[in-house]
């Protein structure tokens, strides 16, 4: 965890895998990164990990998902209660489920 980042209340942090989080990063009340899931197609359900990478000035807003795997680029917003399951550019402002871009910074 970088230089005055911050983890809200009762944000989770699943760690499976590793989760970097940069410098000046916030993580909101209630977000949740999860560094692993499990192949549904494979009938012994194993587990899949995968390290999660927030960069420099990000904003994972309250109650946000960032999956397994998922980089959030520098300067990027995800907006609240948004599901991340793959890599975001820098400054990009994500919403919704699964999210969308619908902005930039």
């Amino acid at each position: 965890m970088g230089r005055t980042s911050s983890l809200g209340p009762e944000a989770t942090c699943y760690s499976v895998a590793e989760i970097a989080i940069g410098d000046y990063v916030t993580i909101s009340q209630g977000a949740y990164l999860c560094s692993a899931t499990h192949d549904y197609r494979d009938p012994n359900f194993p587990l899949v990990v995968g390290n999660i990478s927030i960069e420099e000035g990000a904003w994972v807003a309250a109650g946000a998902f960032v999956g397994p795997g998922v980089k959030i680029g520098k300067g990027a917003i995800v907006g609240a209660r948004a599901v991340v399951v793959k890599d975001l550019e820098p400054g990009v402002v994500v919403a919704g489920n699964p999210a969308r871009q619908v902005g930039s910074r």
